[in-house]
């Protein structure tokens, strides 16, 4: 159970980041009627799998909710490790 809401709370982080960068881009003009599309889509991914996996949370399918779960997670935990590879290891990139 424990796990179950740890993961939810960096799945959690990982949408406000998105959420982040959708309000800069409606401000600075990068998101248009050209990609909104995109954009709301992406969106619709990330609420559906945070509000999908409480569902099936309270359905006590827990497994399954943690399976949902990892759609965003395994994506946003590698980001994060290429993310302190970069800043830890100063790589060259001539």
């Amino acid at each position: 159970m424990t796990y179950f809401w740890i993961l939810w709370g960096f799945v959690a982080i990982i949408a406000l980041v998105v959420l982040y960068f959708f309000f800069i881009g409606m401000a600075d003009g990068s998101v248009s009627a050209s990609n909104m599309g995109l954009w709301m889509a992406m969106l619709g991914v990330v609420a559906a799998v945070l509000l999908g996996s409480l569902w099936l949370k309270s359905q006590e399918r827990l497994g399954l909710a943690k399976c949902v779960l990892y759609i965003l997670a395994v994506p946003g935990f590698l980001y994060l490790l290429f993310l302190l590879l970069v800043i830890i290891g100063k790589p060259r990139w001539n």
